[in-house]
């Protein structure tokens, strides 16, 4: 086999043409195989088969170029869940757009790294420029900004508590009980004390219940806030809370990993007012930005802010380079090798325009009203709130917690469905998060006919059997036979809809209980 050609240089973009040409066509054929937003029958079916179509994974001898990229590309596109359909809408897991996928297949080429300028000349000098001009969106009143980009969200709010710390100590960490997961292995992995954890009995912070807090509390102290929850999607109200902030002499760190990208929306951004007050910003353009992952940054008001991120390796950030005025990367992440994410979204950002981003943003969170108004119209579906970005709580009307966790299964074991679960108000919701630009009334007129259904097929088979299974187990559960018989859905004709109805900021629904989230 002759030594295999590597994708830089002048003689790179040949050898990729025809493998790119290979790829495209195994992820057609792969989600031909698919047929729908995710393969049916769960993972008792789907890792034999995968195992089974690209096993052996080290074979003795190579199979080629076309046929390694044909076989395991297809089984991977065959055995996805595919955030670009429409049925697909359980997580923050956006369907990327085309174009930021094309950057990202420049950055692998390239393969910049970008912990020392010699191993990146322009990447460090594009990153630079896209952080400092990102950070101005969240901080257009302070003279030097910065932003380093990050894997995510997670790492972002665990450099925020780094950088807490180093400027304080061991600050005691105070978040709501809609804060995300990150804040409490942050202050774990940092060795910092425990997250106090404060009521969002409405599904946001609680403002008595956090003055309470920060007046009982022994400094220093970060106030961590949330600008769009994982589980329904609301916006902590930042303004009020970074007034408590200035009142106890706390600092305030937002996460805005979800709602962030709501600023470039002249529609939207007023959801975010307060949002500059933070000490540090959580942002993710995997989320609300159409980006693959990863495609996160930490914001900071002042560059200085980020200086304790430094790090000396005299291999990569000697002395008398930098004072020869070689950049000193090794300050702009924890990490040492790392992807030029920045390629993709400077491409994004340069291509859409501000415009074209917020058209963006406004489609999805009106097609996410358009779902809550369907749900609002249809008696066998129960709506917990309209949404205040893109994720809407539903579940079938009368049905106890049991029921929606089976009818989330089961869809997901037919491959009909992918709807993630979330609990609020003391309940169970279905939950679909909406990313996706091109769902169509039709589209969500068909999920709910999925959900509604899925639900009478359940209910009818477990009615049906009900006499027998009482006398015999003494329970109601529905049977586990649901899960097991796969079945595609029937065509039909599209629901008539109407337009998509302009969003506007819910009212905040009321509930009956502090359930963690």
């Amino acid at each position: 086999m002759p030594t295999p050609p590597l994708a830089g240089g002048l003689t790179g973009p040949a050898a990729l043409r025809p493998l790119i040409d290979t790829v495209l066509t195994a992820l057609h054929d792969g989600a031909t195989l698919r047929d729908g937003p995710l393969p049916a029958g769960g993972p008792d079916t789907v890792t034999p088969r995968t195992r089974t179509a690209t096993h052996p994974l080290i074979p003795d001898h190579g199979t080629g170029p076309h046929h390694a990229l044909r076989n395991l590309v297809t089984a991977l596109a065959a055995g996805a869940a595919d955030p670009a359909h429409p049925h697909c809408a359980a997580h923050l897991h956006t369907p990327p757009l085309a174009l930021a996928a094309a950057a990202d297949l420049a950055a692998s080429a390239l393969n910049p790294s970008m912990d020392s300028w010699d191993q990146a000349p322009a990447a460090s000098a594009l990153e630079a420029d896209l952080t400092t001009a990102l950070a101005a969106e969240i901080y257009p009143r302070t003279p030097s900004p910065d932003a380093v980009i990050t894997t995510g969200g997670t790492e972002a709010n665990q450099l925020a508590l780094l950088l807490a710390r180093e400027r304080h100590g061991p600050v005691q960490t105070i978040c709501g009980a809609n804060a995300h997961h990150s804040i409490t292995r942050a202050a774990w992995l940092l060795g910092l004390p425990e997250p106090v954890a404060v009521p969002a009995p409405t599904g946001t912070l609680d403002l008595a219940a956090l003055d309470e807090a920060l007046t009982e509390l022994h400094r220093p102290l970060l106030v961590v806030a949330t600008a769009g929850t994982t589980d329904t999607g609301e916006i902590d109200p930042l303004d009020a809370i970074a007034d408590l902030c200035a009142t106890h002499g706390a600092e305030l760190h937002i996460d805005a990993a979800y709602g962030g990208p709501l600023l470039f929306s002249p529609t939207h951004r007023t959801l975010l007012h307060g949002l500059d007050r933070a000490h540090s910003v959580t942002l993710d353009l995997h989320k609300l930005g159409w980006q693959p992952a990863s495609a996160g940054l930490l914001a900071v008001p002042e560059r200085h802010h980020l200086t304790p991120l430094h790090h000396h390796a005299p291999y990569l950030n000697a002395d008398d380079d930098t004072e020869a005025g070689l950049p000193d990367l090794l300050g702009r992440s924890l990490r040492t090798t790392r992807r030029p994410d920045v390629l993709k979204i400077a491409v994004t950002l340069q291509a859409l325009g501000r415009t074209g981003l917020a058209d963006l943003i406004d489609r999805t969170l009106a097609t996410a009203h358009h779902l809550a108004d369907l749900v609002t119209r249809n008696p066998a579906l129960d709506l917990y709130d309209h949404p205040t970005i893109s994720t809407v709580l539903l579940r079938p009307a009368g049905a106890d917690d049991h029921t929606v966790a089976t009818v989330r299964r089961t869809l997901l074991q037919r491959g009909h469905a992918v709807l993630g679960r979330a609990h609020a108000d003391g309940r169970l919701w279905l939950k679909a998060t909406l990313l996706n630009p091109h769902t169509t009334p039709q589209d969500l007129q068909a999920l709910l006919d999925l959900i509604t259904d899925t639900t009478t097929d359940l209910l009818t088979d477990h009615l049906s059997g009900a006499t027998t299974a009482n006398h015999l187990t003494g329970t109601t559960d529905l049977p586990a036979d649901h899960l097991t018989h796969p079945r595609r859905p029937t065509p039909s004709a599209p629901h008539p809809t109407g337009p998509h109805p302009t969003a506007t900021h819910p009212t905040p629904h009321p509930t009956e209980s502090d359930t963690p989230r």
